[in-house]
């Protein structure tokens, strides 16, 4: 007898030999079918939907990637493409960011052993992170630089760290220019007006050289200080730019990119609760695409481990697409990311070449996620836009007077 119960649509499996592909794209469509494998090939296929339609991506980068030089290899690449909105990070990443740009600190990270003789590196004055080292003198000269620039006239007011990191950028590339060094990742995002935002400032050197001269203020040992943070500024930026993300940017929608847990990554899913829940603006919805690479395993219940489909029920990610547009792999990123943005750069040279040849009306009409790879690479420039997307939101604020009101009335 034979059943009218229809069967769920099933993916054969279908493989290529490694020796017939000629591109890193075809290796993660056609040579990992299973296990691990599998679990990466989803994480490409959906980035390459993700970017395909257009969607501004934001980014969580947690671990040291500056100080390792990973952001030379892969990051600033992609960040490059157009394709990212905004980062969110670490205080130490933009601490350790300005190290290469020193005068006369060129090349100043080195590798270690993993499993050494940290005693004999303390007696040396090298500190370790990993298996990349540097001298403490780097350290003491980053302190001393960053020391005297929170002095200087233009940072004597209240700020947003995007502001605070987006003016340190300029200056790390003006010592980068002069010293003949490789542009880092503050200077690039300068560049590109990305805003940097970093959830818990406290917790990093840039902040502790800014603490050092409070306490000096304080203790009357000089003059006026007034640099602060002005951190309720900053997540209504983040929040705006959410906003944008979801009713005035083109795809009309946002895809996340978190590399590592911890705050970054936290940071990155806020603007949605504190849009919808805090704020009870109408409409506001979750990622549509999210993609996470961590290494902690979901069974440690932190938020670094949390998948995707944790995050629908806070109303992070997209109720009605995670399921198709959301994966999280357990793995350690270092090992993944220069493979994947190769191959999603490689996809974008393709598409270039392809425009050359025939145009690029009959290339996006042949192949529409070429559109979406070849978004402008000047990008978003959302730094830029702060002013005007923060007072849209402030309209919206305004209109939702009532609920607000409301919202803070409870029996105490």
């Amino acid at each position: 007898m034979v059943s009218n119960h229809q069967q769920p649509t099933r993916r054969t499996v279908r493989v290529r030999r490694v020796d017939e592909c000629n591109t890193l794209d075809e290796i993660f469509r056609h040579c990992l079918p299973a296990f691990g494998g599998a679990y990466l090939r989803r994480i490409y296929d959906i980035l390459d939907r993700a970017i395909g339609a257009g969607c501004p991506i934001t980014m969580a980068v947690a671990g040291p990637v500056t100080v390792s030089g990973q952001h030379q290899t892969w990051l600033l690449p992609l960040l490059e493409t157009g394709w990212v909105a905004y980062l969110s990070t670490t205080d130490a990443v933009c601490y350790h960011d300005g190290h290469r740009s020193l005068t006369g600190r060129r090349d100043p990270v080195f590798e270690v052993p993993i499993f050494g003789d940290d005693g004999a590196l303390r007696d040396e004055h090298t500190i370790r992170v990993t298996d990349m080292a540097f001298d403490e003198d780097v350290l003491l000269d980053q302190d001393r630089y960053l020391s005297a620039l929170l002095l200087t006239d233009e940072f004597q007011h209240k700020m947003t760290g995007t502001e605070l990191r987006n003016r340190l950028g300029r200056h790390y590339g003006e010592m980068e220019q002069r010293n003949g060094v490789e542009p880092g990742l503050l200077s690039t995002c300068h560049r590109l007006s990305i805003p940097v935002f970093v959830g818990a400032p406290a917790d990093g050197s840039v902040f502790l050289n800014s603490m050092k001269l409070w306490a000096m203020r304080e203790a009357g040992l000089t003059g006026a200080y007034a640099f602060d943070l002005d951190m309720h500024a900053e997540v209504f930026e983040a929040c705006a730019y959410h906003r944008w993300g979801l009713f005035e940017s083109p795809a009309k929608a946002l895809a996340t990119w978190m590399l590592g847990g911890g705050v970054p990554k936290n940071y990155n899913l806020q603007p949605e609760p504190a849009l919808g829940q805090i704020l009870g603006l109408p409409d506001v919805r979750g990622y549509e695409f999210d993609v996470q690479i961590v290494t902690a395993p979901v069974t440690d219940g932190s938020l670094s481990s949390c998948p995707p489909a944790e995050a629908v029920t806070w109303g992070k990610v997209d109720k009605d697409t995670y399921q198709q547009s959301t994966e999280s792999m357990q793995a350690d990123y270092s090992m993944l990311m220069p493979f994947i943005v190769k191959a999603l750069l490689d996809n974008r040279a393709r598409y270039q070449q392809l425009a050359s040849e025939i145009g690029e009306e009959a290339l996006f009409a042949k192949h529409p996620a070429a559109r979406g790879y070849l978004r402008p690479q000047a990008g978003y420039r959302l730094f830029e836009q702060r002013e005007t997307l923060c007072g849209k939101l402030r309209e919206d604020v305004r209109a939702n007077a009532e609920w607000l009101k409301e919202s803070v009335l409870y029996p105490l």
